[in-house]
C-alpha cells in the first residue's frame, strides 16, 4: 500500500503519527509525508517528504484569519469550546495554501490511503474529492471528528470551489486509554512517545541523589509567550528539596531572573528519555507532553495556558494522575505535594498500566490494510 500522511507543521500534531507510520513502513508499506514548512520536525523521523503549501506560519495564518482579534496563545479567560473555535479559524487559514499541493501529491503518488491530523483542514476535502479511504490520527483527548467539522465550517468556500459537498468521514484512530475518552471508533492503540532526536546528558541517564522534577512548555508556547508562565515556579523551586530540570529548549530565560542553585536549564532533550529518571513533570498541558508523562508513569502538575490545555488538565485531575494550578498559584507546598502525594503516584501508575495494556501501533496495520481492500 501507499499511505500518505499529512498534518500541520507542528510537533504536537506530527509526532503522534510517527509511531504509526513507522509500524506501517516496518510491515512493508510505502509511507510519504506531505507537509508545509518548517519541515525539520518530521524530517528527523527519516521519512520522505513532499512539500506543500506556501510557507505560511501559524502566526501569519491567525493574523490573516482574524486581524482585529486578540491572537495571543495564552487564552486562560476563555472556555475550551471558544478556544477550539478560534483554533479552527486560524488552522483553516493555515491549510488553505496546502489544498492544491495535497491534491496533486495524493493523485500523482497514487496514494491508497490518507492519514491526517484533525487540524489539517485540506485532508478531508482531498479524501472526499479523490474518494480515498482516510484515517484521522488523533493526538490526544480532543475529538478528531468534532475538529474536522469545526474546520470545515471555515472552509466552505474551498469545498465549493472544488465542487465537494463536505469532508470525508474518516475512521478515527485514538492513541489514549479509554478512560481518557477519544472518538471511540474501535481503533485504539497505546500512546508511544516520539519526541524527535536530541542528546541526553550522560548524568541524566541515572537517578540523581535528590528527587527530580522536569519542567517543559512544549514547542509552541515559548514562541508566543516566552517563559512567563513559569516565573513563579522558578522562585518557588528554591524552597523544595529537589532538582528541577527546565527543558524549555532554546527559550530565553532572562524573564526568570537569577535561577536557584537547584534549577538546571536544558537544551532540547527527548522528553520520554528525560522522564525515565524523573519523579514528576510540570508542564503547560499539551497533549503530547501529558501523554508522554502518562507513558512514563510520573505525576503531573498542569499549568494550562491555551489550546487544548484545559481539557487535558481536567482529565489529569479527574484521572487522579495530575494536579492543576494557575501559573501564579505555584508555590513550594504544591511542588512538594507533587513529589509526596501517594494517591497521585498511584494514579500515575494506574493510567500508565492502562496505556501499556493497549495494543501497539503495529496491531492496527491489518486495519489499515482492510480499509484499503474495502
Amino acid at each position: 500500500m501507499r499511505i500518505l500522511f499529512t498534518g500541520p507543521p507542528l510537533a504536537g500534531h506530527l509526532f503522534p503519527m510517527v509511531p504509526t507510520a513507522q509500524a506501517l513502513r516496518a510491515a512493508g508499506h510505502e509511507v510519504l509525508f506531505a507537509g508545509s514548512q518548517p519541515l525539520d520536525r518530521i524530517r528527523g523521523a527519516g521519512f520522505t517528504i513532499a512539500e506543500i503549501g506556501d510557507g505560511t506560519t501559524l502566526r501569519e495564518a491567525f493574523e490573516r484569519a482574524a486581524p482585529t482579534q486578540e491572537r495571543g496563545y495564552v487564552t486562560r479567560e476563555l472556555p475550551q469550546s471558544q478556544i477550539l473555535d478560534r483554533a479552527a479559524l486560524g488552522f483553516a487559514e493555515l491549510c488553505r495554501p496546502t489544498v492544491d499541493g495535497l491534491l496533486a501529491t495524493a493523485a500523482d503518488w497514487g496514494a491508497d490511503l490518507l492519514v491526517h491530523d484533525s487540524f489539517q483542514a485540506a485532508a478531508p476535502l482531498v479524501a472526499a474529492k479523490l474518494k480515498l479511504p482516510s484515517v484521522v490520527h488523533n493526538f490526544g483527548i480532543v475529538s478528531g471528528h468534532e475538529m474536522i467539522a469545526r474546520l470545515a465550517g471555515n472552509f466552505q468556500d474551498v469545498y465549493e470551489r472544488h465542487q465537494v459537498a463536505g469532508p470525508a468521514r474518516p475512521v478515527a484512530l485514538d492513541v489514549i486509554p479509554a478512560s481518557l475518552g477519544g472518538d471511540g471508533d474501535d481503533w485504539r492503540v497505546r500512546f508511544v512517545p516520539y519526541n524527535g532526536g536530541g542528546v541526553v546528558p550522560a548524568d541524566l541517564l541515572r537517578r540523581g541523589e535528590r528527587p527530580r522534577i522536569a519542567v517543559t512548555l512544549g514547542s509552541v508556547l515559548t514562541q508566543w509567550d516566552g517563559v512567563r508562565s513559569i516565573t513563579g515556579l522558578a522562585k518557588a523551586a528554591a524552597s523544595v528539596d529537589a532538582e528541577f530540570l527546565f527543558a524549555v529548549g532554546g527559550a530565553d530565560l532572562a524573564a526568570l531572573g537569577e535561577l536557584p542553585s537547584n534549577v538546571t536549564p536544558l537544551p532540547w532533550v527527548p522528553l520520554a528519555e528525560l522522564l525515565r529518571t524523573c519523579d514528576a513533570l510540570v508542564h503547560h498541558g499539551g497533549s503530547g507532553t501529558m501523554l508522554t508523562a502518562v507513558a512514563a508513569g510520573v505525576p503531573q502538575l498542569v499549568l494550562p495556558q491555551g489550546a487544548d490545555h484545559f481539557t487535558n488538565a481536567d482529565a489529569a485531575v479527574a484521572g487522579g494522575f495530575g494536579l492543576r494550578a494557575g501559573s501564579d498559584a505555584v508555590d513550594g507546598e504544591l511542588l512538594s505535594r507533587l513529589l509526596t502525594d501517594d494517591a497521585l503516584r498511584a494514579g500515575a501508575a494506574k493510567i500508565q498500566a492502562e496505556n501499556a495494556a493497549l495494543p501497539s501501533p503495529a496491531a492496527v496495520v491489518a486495519g489499515f490494510e482492510a480499509l484499503v481492500r474495502g
